[in-house]
């Protein structure tokens, strides 16, 4: 059965009833010089908006940091930021000399399942980045999928679904991470076989800004089409429903081309004599 939310995972990290989105005692809390905290490099999330951080840095000049971050001491001497990186390069950015953080005593694993669960909390990672995290989970840390969907109270089935993610072409993760598909194109491109057509068919819904069912409608009409003896060309295929959709917007009627690239045929539907002879007008035909 699925398990819904993450309150709970973080307080389960934390041996005690602390949450990244509850008041913290300020008995616990202290503060920090900006420049004795550094970031952890293999943290999950790895992409900042720069937007949002300005945005947040603005805030914090008028309110301050009102949720501390949560560090861990390292032998240097320094913190390394396990949760709340964000807040940090934003106070960096508000000119603050000093940063409100919990102390907390970590080994790597606890310190990147804290870091993995607060971004998922916050909502913070593109699907790639999810992925990746559940990904350095079982590769570094030899946790199993239902070992990880515990931790973040998530469904193992969730949990597989996004690994499956890191199993599409390069170009095609590279458009996700870039918010050129959603998590749901890149769901139904997962049901296509061959990298090929899977990066044709990323490349029509940039493009054509297709809609995850108009995608799906897509790729229906696609495989009727595949029956032929002589198979078509996939970018052929897809660059041909593009002109197809051209076509039928410009005569705003239904239109139909089938063929290859060294013939084929274009069927124009027309209802009723008023129609035909509209689109014989626009065709110029009269």
């Amino acid at each position: 059965m699925a398990k819904k939310g993450l309150g709970r995972g973080l307080d389960a990290l934390y041996g005690e009833p602390v949450s990244i989105a509850e008041p913290t005692d300020a008995q616990s809390v202290v503060e920090l010089k900006l420049m004795e905290v550094e970031p952890n490099r293999e943290q999950p999330r790895t992409g900042f908006d720069e937007e949002k951080l300005e945005d947040l840095a603005s805030s914090i000049r008028e309110h301050g940091v009102i949720q501390p971050i949560i560090v861990h001491r390292l032998p240097t001497g320094f913190y390394q930021i396990v949760a709340g990186e964000r807040r940090w390069r934003a106070a960096k950015k508000a000119g603050l000399k000093t940063i409100p953080a919990i102390v907390r005593d970590y080994d790597k694993m606890k310190g990147y399942e804290v870091a993995l669960i607060e971004n998922l909390q916050r909502q913070d990672l593109d699907p790639i980045e999810e992925a990746l995290g559940y990904k350095k989970l079982m590769e570094e840390f030899s946790l199993t999928q239902e070992q990880i969907s515990t931790k973040v109270s998530k469904s193992r089935s969730a949990v597989a679904n996004s690994l499956r993610l890191l199993g599409l072409p390069k170009e095609v993760i590279d458009r996700i991470r870039a918010h050129e598909l959603s998590t749901g194109h890149a769901k139904v491109l997962l049901s296509c076989e061959g990298a090929k057509l899977q990066k044709a068919l990323a490349k029509r819904v940039v493009e054509d800004g297709l809609s995850v069912r108009e995608l799906e409608r897509l790729i229906k009409s696609l495989a009727a089409e595949s029956k032929p003896k002589k198979e078509m060309d996939v970018n052929l295929k897809v660059a041909l429903m593009a002109v197809e959709k051209r076509v039928a917007e410009h005569l705003s009627t239904k239109v139909k081309i089938a063929g290859d690239s060294k013939k084929g045929k274009i069927e124009i539907s027309y209802f009723g004599n008023e129609d035909l002879e509209r689109i014989l007008k626009i065709l110029k035909i009269q």
